[in-house]
């Protein structure tokens, strides 16, 4: 009688057990899928006649979308990097304008229409005209 004490919990408990190393090996088998990549705008700031990177340029990327009653506005700001690249990311696509304010730099300002989001656009900075 003793016997079937002691087999009774100890059969519970390897059912638990097994129970258990079922459950954590179903959560942990599914396969990891990779990110997708982020689509980035890719916005390329050169300068003066050498046509070297500016960096820490402040670039904004202002949209308007008409409407009857109210247009929706919408601005994105990022800096340059060391190389003069500024990734902007998911950016939006139609007619952007793209401003650049970079200091000891001609501040620059034109509309561009974004076709695809992996685009690169190219500026050129010009110095500010000397005043005597």
């Amino acid at each position: 009688m003793q016997l079937s004490r002691f087999t009774r919990p100890t059969l519970l408990a390897l059912l638990l057990f097994a129970a258990c190393g079922a459950a954590t090996a179903q959560l942990s088998a599914p396969p990891k899928e990779t990110p997708a990549p982020i689509p980035r705008l890719a916005i390329e700031i050169t300068g003066g006649d050498e046509n070297k990177p500016i960096e820490n340029a402040s670039v904004y990327l202002k949209t308007q979308e008409d409407h009857l009653i109210k247009d929706k506005k919408t601005e994105v700001n990022v800096k340059t990097n060391m190389q003069g690249i500024a990734h902007v990311p998911q950016p939006p696509i139609g007619r952007v304008l793209i401003q650049v304010v970079a200091e000891g730099w001609k501040p620059y300002g034109h509309w561009y229409d974004i076709a695809d989001s992996k685009q690169v656009v190219k500026i050129h900075l010009d110095r500010p005209p000397k005043w005597y």
